[in-house]
């Protein structure tokens, strides 16, 4: 019997698990991270010179609308499929789920890559990247979904890591874009290598996953009887994790195994303000990014070399850089309280957002810009990202300390859901925001 053995788990000697936990979190977030700050690069192909009925050529003035399209067809598969994987881990293993996922997202990032050199006509090569999107981010899904759940069953600073590994993937796209727009290398070139990058990075992805369960320290958890009682679970905390568990109110000394889980109508009712504010943060990020971000101009027109890079910096590495920062924050302070009004207050704050950055220096502006110069538009991205990520994770730390242990999972999955949720409602109203500057 295992609580016999009195087991302790073995050192994870180099933080070996640590790392591959990280890179994982990293591959997790790099596909949609990449078709997103590649935002130029798709929307120059879409106004390449076309081919008319009368065989004379011109450049298209159609509106593909690109970033709005990008960001609904990301969403939506994410959606759609986080639901189906709650039924999938029924039926298909976690190691096969994994496994498969990554393979399917490796061949799509290769032939994104390979449709570099293709010259194509605009509505196809729109339809091919629409495709290639969907499909992406449906496998994105169906992995993120199954590797939270493996990730649950290590310590907490293991999930800790993962999430600063999914914070990296927006910091790592951009830049790579950056690096891609500073090489000296011909355009398609330069994109070529751009979507190479997170074909080696998916592959490198791969391998830590399949090496995972040949290290003794992950092996310890991963094949750890579900089952085990409360009392075990203890043994195997650090006295730092058992504080921080007790602060949470969740370290308990008797086993559980005789309470009832709670039904998810249950759970719902009290993580729901939780959900709706996940929902709310999200939503108003998506709505304007970075359909409308990518559109604000640097006044700085007599300088290419910034011009070249300044969205792909103050957009794109801003954004990405103060989010991972606004993650990050909570393991510092946690403010407003859980309980205070001050945190729904806060969140419906984000909202003034919107019209900030509508009023940035956008390209060919309907509305009065208010904002010119360039440092006005990276403050305002600063506080726009950091409080994304401060408050997003606020709301996923903090619904799990409303419910009992044994209803944790679901309000995780329930809080999962309501973030993807809110990617999918800004992705919608990216739509009629873009149409309005």
């Amino acid at each position: 019997m295992w609580n016999e053995k009195k087991q302790t788990p073995p050192a994870d000697r180099g933080q070996a698990v640590a790392l591959i936990i990280f890179v994982l979190g990293l591959g997790t977030l790099l596909p949609w991270n990449f078709f997103m700050t590649a935002s130029q690069y798709f929307n120059q192909r879409l106004t390449a010179p076309n081919i008319s009925s009368n065989g004379t050529s011109g450049v298209t003035t159609k509106d593909y609308n690109y970033d709005s399209w990008m960001a609904l067809l990301s969403q939506l598969p994410l959606l759609l499929f986080t639901l189906l994987n709650s039924f999938l881990y029924q039926w298909v293993r976690t190691r096969l789920r994994v496994a498969f996922s990554l393979i399917a997202i490796l061949l799509l990032f290769s032939l994104t890559a390979a449709l570099v050199q293709v010259p194509m006509l605009p509505d196809t090569f729109f339809s091919v990247t629409m495709a290639t999107i969907w499909f992406i981010n449906m496998f994105s899904a169906v992995l993120q979904g199954s590797l939270f759940g493996v990730v649950g069953l290590f310590p907490p600073r293991y999930s800790t890591l993962f999430m600063s590994g999914q914070g990296l993937a927006g910091i790592f796209a951009a830049l790579a874009m950056l690096l891609s727009i500073l090489s000296n290398a011909e355009k398609r070139s330069a994109a070529l290598g751009y979507f190479i990058t997170p074909c080696v990075a998916t592959l490198g992805t791969l391998m830590c996953y399949l090496l995972l369960p040949h290290l003794e320290f992950a092996r310890f958890y991963l094949n750890r009887n579900q089952s085990d009682n409360v009392e075990t679970q203890q043994e195997l905390l650090s006295s730092s994790e058992k504080k921080e568990l007790e602060a949470k109110g969740k370290f308990i000394s008797e086993p559980e195994e005789n309470q009832e889980r709670s039904s998810v109508l249950n759970v719902f009712k009290k993580i729901w303000l939780m959900a709706a504010c996940v929902t709310c943060v999200f939503a108003v990020t998506l709505s304007v990014f970075p359909v409308i971000t990518v559109r604000v101009q640097t006044v700085y027109k007599d300088s290419p070399a910034w011009d070249k890079v300044f969205t792909c910096v103050c957009c794109f590495i801003v954004f990405n850089a103060m989010d991972l920062v606004g993650r990050g924050a909570p393991s510092v302070v946690q403010w407003p309280a859980k309980d205070s009004v001050l945190f729904p207050v806060s969140v419906l704050s984000r909202l003034v957002f919107v019209p900030l950055l509508m009023m940035c220096n956008v390209q060919n502006a309907r509305l009065p810009v208010l904002f010119r110069h360039d440092a006005a538009f990276v403050t305002i991205m600063a506080l726009f990202s950091f409080s994304n990520g401060y408050l997003a994770s606020l709301c996923m730390a903090y619904a799990p300390q409303l419910v009992r242990c044994k209803d944790c999972e679901t309000a995780g999955s329930l809080m999962t859901f309501f973030l993807v949720l809110g990617l999918a409602v800004g992705a919608s109203f990216s739509f009629l925001l873009g149409t309005l500057v």
